[in-house]
């Protein structure tokens, strides 16, 4: 990441629909250069409309969903299809709808696979490195999508929590200022070394955070 680029639009509909020309545009040039993109998704109002924009949009088609592939940055340790989960919004409104590689599909675990979340964060974690160059410990998104918190929070790495400090991967977190307490994330060096980030807020509550 090198420079900054601030979009501001009317309202909430159209942040939905910005966001997704937008993505939809920039998945499409990242393939014509080299096939695959790897995208991290975002839960929370903004990004599932964006996701739900992205299903409708006239330019939907002229992605190759087969080759993006998915991470998610954070992820609400609850049951599989749970609706507060990021991954359950996600496929509702747009992978259930276009044509994925679910090999490249990489949810955060729901509750029940692992004997504890710390165990769940530490295979999404395995995981990451598995898909990566050798050597690194994530592969490097191409783009990361990021709600931001009326508190300041992006991911599930809340201000003045541990969380900010922890330089693994991805981790569990415990007691979580916005419920549900307990969720995985990842750390923020894995975000940073993305090619891009985008923070996705809408609303007045956003304008002190951003």
């Amino acid at each position: 990441m090198s420079s900054l680029e601030i979009v501001v639009v009317a309202d909430r509909p159209a942040l939905a629909d910005t966001i997704a020309e937008r993505l939809l545009t920039r998945i499409g040039q990242i393939q014509a250069d080299r096939e695959q993109a790897i995208v991290c998704l975002t839960g929370g109002t903004t990004g599932t409309a964006a996701m739900a924009a992205m299903a409708s949009s006239p330019l939907r088609d002229t992605v190759d969903w087969a080759k993006v592939s998915f991470w998610w940055g954070d992820e609400r340790y609850l049951a599989a299809g749970d609706p507060e989960r990021n991954e359950t919004g996600a496929r509702e409104v747009l992978l259930d709808l276009v044509a994925v590689n679910q090999d490249l599909v990489h949810p955060m675990a729901a509750t029940g696979l692992f004997a504890s979340v710390e165990d769940a964060a530490a295979a999404y974690a395995r995981e990451l490195v598995d898909a990566a160059p050798s050597s690194e410990a994530a592969p490097q998104f191409d783009i990361c999508l990021l709600g931001v918190g009326e508190d300041g929070h992006v991911a599930s790495l809340f201000p003045g929590a541990p969380g900010e400090l922890d330089d693994r991967t991805a981790f569990a977190v415990h007691d979580s200022p916005k419920p549900p307490p307990t969720r995985i994330s990842l750390g923020l060096a894995v975000i940073q070394a993305s090619r891009e980030v985008w923070l996705l807020a809408g609303g007045a509550g956003k304008a002190e955070p951003i």
